[in-house]
């Protein structure tokens, strides 16, 4: 706070010039707007968020001054009738004086009932000095500092004298964004506990959504889909962070749609430059906005839905010295332990724009720290063919695995590493069941064949060890009333809603428990 009005005293002590050169609009840090006529003389009114030091504070400022647009400087005696809103939630309506036609509110959060408006005039050095204070108007409320989309509708009842009442008031409409960031924690089914967040610099976000089977993200953010705020917002901009642990989303590229319109390529760019996690870079200008609003005639706010930019899992990563990245597929897709795969790659210098390039290269595939796979190479340069790796996946790998790629160019600090998911290969698994066994099974559960014909199957299964049990149990079973539900976990069996093991497993659990004697 004390930063932030040292600064300004220090714009108004260089004859109250504010810089004018850049217009903005809503959803970004400052709005300027065109200039109007008042008293024969063209003003503007300037809103913008200033930049605080988190390890102070977390309060957020946001300041409003009318100025005079050709002077560059600020009217005095300037009367702000102000309503103000932060996403959807009301703050307050209320008239502020200026003398030096500056405002600066502080949003603090606090547990408090209501909102609660304390007004104050801060005087230091410098302003006495100009003979000047500077106004601050500290807004107290739950979650006010949290950052999203402040909105401020400002009318301008009396400015050079208090004294002299506009007759019709200048009104402006003003939206200013402070970044603010959401963490979603869930569950994938490959790679565990996972989260994601999104820092949105427009406003709030909900019902945030993974799912896991597409890769696919979806979130919800109001927007006023009018020609008005659209001409008012000069862009929409997000960031999704995902960790680099997280396989399934270091994909080589993202697509975005809002309300079922699909955007451009270039609204999207991926950040691979920070070491904990990626950053996805979603920005939206006016154009994409306008395409969504004349194509969309169902508007309610903005739904949005990130996917993969392709049918086929493409992953990309950077290698730590920030030269090479690296573009990896595979073949089959879904890769499973006790079967052949193919590694494809290829290596780009991104300070040559990505251009694959000639170089050394130390491959591995590792899990735990333990190697299962080595190859050394030089990668090739050229843009139709690819690198690529022949692998046997053994039996006993699955799970979570690292495609290592180090000592680029002998460089000891070009190295990454992609974690990807290898599966557990259950067609290898699968019992050795003949035939008539599936067609005996079949008429059982059709009710077609006595319940004898049933315990000739588990007979053989056992004599064949496919059903293990104790060698004292070792005889023939007895029939004797074999339960119902039997019957249905049997049809399951063969319509292929469970597997061999599942259903042969179902049949120990009936002799050993002696539901069925033998």
């Amino acid at each position: 706070m004390k930063k932030l009005l040292l600064i300004l005293l220090l714009i108004f002590s260089c004859g109250f010039i504010i810089n004018f050169n850049d217009a903005y609009g809503h959803g970004v840090g400052s709005e300027i707007f065109p200039p109007v006529e008042l008293d024969g003389k063209l003003v503007s009114l300037e809103v913008s968020s200033s930049t605080n030091d988190p390890t102070i504070t977390d309060d957020q400022q946001i300041s409003i001054s009318l100025i005079d647009f050709d002077s560059k400087t600020s009217l005095r005696d300037v009367t702000f009738l102000i309503k103000s809103e932060r996403g959807e939630q009301f703050l307050f309506e209320k008239e502020f004086k200026a003398d030096n036609g500056f405002l600066v509110f502080n949003f603090v959060s606090k547990d408090t009932d209501s909102i609660i408006i304390n007004e104050k005039n801060n005087d230091n050095l410098f302003g006495s000095l100009l003979g000047l204070e500077s106004r601050l108007i500290e807004i107290t409320g739950p979650k006010l500092s949290e950052g999203g989309l402040y909105k401020f509708d400002i009318s301008i009842i009396t400015a050079n004298g208090y004294s002299k009442k506009l007759e019709t008031p200048l009104v402006f409409n003003a939206g200013i964004s402070i970044a603010q960031t959401t963490i979603h924690n869930f569950v994938d089914p490959n790679f565990g506990k996972q989260n994601i967040q999104i820092v949105t610099y427009y406003d709030e976000i909900s019902n945030f959504q993974y799912d896991s089977k597409l890769k696919q993200i979806s979130y919800y953010m109001p927007f006023e889909w009018t020609l008005s705020n659209i001409d008012q917002t000069s862009v929409v901009h997000q960031e999704i962070i995902i960790p680099k642990e997280f396989g399934a989303l270091l994909l080589s590229g993202f697509s975005m749609s809002v309300n079922g319109i699909e955007l451009s390529d270039d609204v999207v760019n991926v950040d691979d430059f920070f070491t904990e996690g990626r950053v996805v870079h979603f920005i939206i200008y006016q154009k994409e906005l306008l395409n969504i609003f004349e194509n969309n005639s169902n508007q309610n706010g903005m739904n949005f839905i990130i996917k993969p930019d392709r049918d086929y899992t493409h992953l990309s990563s950077v290698t730590d010295n920030g030269q090479f990245r690296i573009l990896v597929s595979w073949e089959p897709e879904i890769l499973e332990s006790n079967s052949d795969a193919k590694i494809i790659f290829d290596v780009t210098d991104i300070f040559l724009k990505n251009k694959p390039v000639s170089t050394d290269y130390e491959f591995s595939i590792t899990q735990d720290d333990k190697l299962f796979f080595e190859q050394n190479g030089i990668s090739t340069d050229s843009k139709t063919e690819h690198n690529t790796v022949d692998f046997i996946i053994p039996d006993n790998l699955s799970g979570i695995v690292n495609f290592n790629f180090n000592n680029l160019g002998g460089n000891e600090f070009a190295t990454t590493s992609i974690p990807i998911m290898i599966h557990k290969n259950t067609i290898n698994d699968s019992l050795s069941i003949p035939d008539w066994i599936r067609d005996d099974a079949l008429l059982w559960s059709e009710e077609k064949i006595i319940d004898d014909k049933f315990t000739d199957i588990i007979n053989y299964l056992i004599k064949n060890e496919i059903i293990t049990i104790s060698e004292n149990q070792l005889v023939p079973i007895e029939v004797n009333t074999i339960p119902s539900w039997i019957r249905t976990t049997t049809g399951w069996w063969i319509d292929g809603q469970i597997d061999d093991k599942t259903f042969v497993e179902s049949l120990e659990f009936l002799v050993k428990k002696n539901i069925i004697s033998i």
